[in-house]
């Protein structure tokens, strides 16, 4: 037998010998962890989500929804950006007050254009708040994977609180695994036998993320019998 053959027949007796049902099928995974990691309200998961992102070294902001337009703007223009990708679903709004060319998000485009652009700007599908870390689809407003890895300059807009989750439990249930589901915690970064940080390697040098909040909707007021 070769080495190939001894290691998949341990593997398969160690799945036989864990097996409850058919010969076969796969034994019950046990889901008695921690879901999440005390309780919170929306506005302390926002205030963790914002500390775990700034670990990271990641460039937190906050604004309420009206304001985002002004935020995006300053953002970009206090980092020269003269070009910013667009993905096609971001609201129009969003990138209204920038002074920016548009780029528009291609499946032709080639690494050596996007790497060209300046910024881009995107959404999310949700940010986990103890991990730091913001979850992509490729949703409408986030576009292709390449887009958010190759240009140095990254701006995430997550809804708050909708788009808010305390826990990656919490976050996989929402999500739909068929998605190409990117995971980023702060900016790329990595460290060389020195241990000496080097970031932009493979990814965005500067991730700008900023928490939007929505309006809450008006509460119905009780009716009363007369």
């Amino acid at each position: 037998m070769t080495s190939r053959d001894v290691i998949l027949a341990r593997i398969r007796r160690a799945g036989a010998a864990g097996a409850t049902g058919p010969a076969g099928a796969e034994a019950p995974i046990p889901r008695d962890y921690l879901r999440v990691h005390g309780e919170r309200t929306p506005a302390e998961s926002a205030d963790l989500l914002a500390a775990n992102l700034a670990e990271y070294r990641a460039h937190v902001h906050r604004t309420a929804d009206d304001g985002l337009p002004a935020l995006l703007a300053r953002l970009l223009a206090r980092r020269g950006t003269r070009t910013v990708l667009v993905p096609a679903g971001l609201p129009p709004h969003w990138l209204a007050d920038a002074a920016a060319t548009h780029v528009p998000d291609r499946a032709a485009a080639t690494p050596y254009e996007l790497d060209a652009v300046d910024s881009v700007v995107t959404g999310c599908a949700l940010a986990v708040a103890e991990t730091g870390t913001l979850v992509l689809d490729g949703g409408p407003a986030q576009g292709r994977r390449r887009i958010t890895l190759i240009p140095d300059h990254h701006v995430c807009v997550v809804r708050v609180p909708d788009q808010v989750v305390d826990s990656v439990p919490q976050a996989l249930e929402r999500l739909d695994p068929t998605r190409p589901l990117t995971w980023i915690s702060g900016p790329s970064a990595t460290s060389d036998i020195e241990l000496d940080r080097v970031e932009g390697v493979h990814g965005p040098r500067t991730l700008d993320v900023i928490l939007a909040t929505t309006p809450t909707p008006p509460t119905a007021a009780p009716h009363t019998q007369p």
